[in-house]
């Protein structure tokens, strides 16, 4: 029941955040979005390194002065594995005209809908690869570390809800129906999360490259797609406080429950 629950809570920031169509007319003002576009940033970022990283490190400890390799080479096929997605799958970006990936006939809302779960599957994969390593005992995770790193991820998910069902109202899409793509776009959270849980007797032996992995494609997420919105334009400094927020935040949960 535990875990289920670690798996459903960054869900359940995004379904909330979303839920904002339903109390706000309007979409959010620009210089709002770069704070949490930044705030959201920093949260991955922290994760990654300190939910990610460096526990994959720690558990190679036995390869001495090589305990980066596995950290490495999970990080840097994470990277690529959101590459390929990118390149692969058709989607649209907020405020972006040319849709990016494989030519489609897609319709827009589709397109936008599939932009922000590009976002969420790395973020459904470190849940699920974190409490996989809590299942199969690890000493380097511990439970209260895997709800940080789920809290961490569901309040940075908030604005991200928000962020994508009120431009579908804007759209012409009714109230009930942006909420439901606005809460869609992070359903790949949850399954995802559960598809590797369900996989950790299995799993447990690359655990370190599958915790890098995940970090991997996260900060690609935050240095090819966040970081760039929330700088755009004016204000880009709201977008760096932002970050800092976030980062310090996630820190904070981290090492305070982990």
């Amino acid at each position: 029941m535990n875990i289920f629950l670690g798996i459903m809570i960054p869900f359940l920031g995004t379904a909330a955040g979303a839920a904002c169509v339903f109390f706000m007319k309007d979409q959010l003002n620009s210089q709002v979005q770069k704070v949490l576009l930044g705030f959201a940033s920093g949260v991955m970022i922290a994760a990654s390194v300190w939910s990610l990283l460096i526990p994959a490190m720690d558990m190679a400890a036995d390869m001495g002065k090589f305990a980066f390799i596995p950290a490495a080479a999970g990080f840097l096929m994470g990277i690529f594995f959101l590459l390929a997605m990118d390149k692969l799958v058709p989607h649209l970006h907020l405020d972006h005209e040319e849709p990016e990936g494989l030519p489609s006939s897609w319709k827009k809302t589709t397109m936008l809908l599939l932009a922000v779960t590009l976002h969420n599957i790395p973020e459904g994969m470190a849940v699920g690869v974190v409490f996989a390593g809590l299942l199969g005992q690890n000493a380097m995770i511990t439970a209260m570390g895997a709800f940080a790193l789920s809290i961490g991820i569901a309040i940075q998910n908030f604005p991200e809800g928000a962020i994508i069902s009120l431009p579908l109202k804007s759209e012409g899409l009714g109230k009930g129906k942006a909420f439901l793509f606005g809460a869609a776009s992070g359903a790949v959270e949850p399954i995802g999360a559960l598809v590797t849980v369900l996989m950790a007797p299995y799993i447990t032996p690359v655990l370190p490259y599958l915790l890098a992995f995940a970090a991997g494609a996260m900060v690609y997420v935050v240095v090819e797609e966040l970081i760039p919105e929330s700088a755009a334009g004016d204000h880009s400094n709201l977008g760096t406080m932002g970050f800092a927020a976030g980062f310090v935040l996630m820190m904070i949960l981290d090492v305070a429950l982990g």
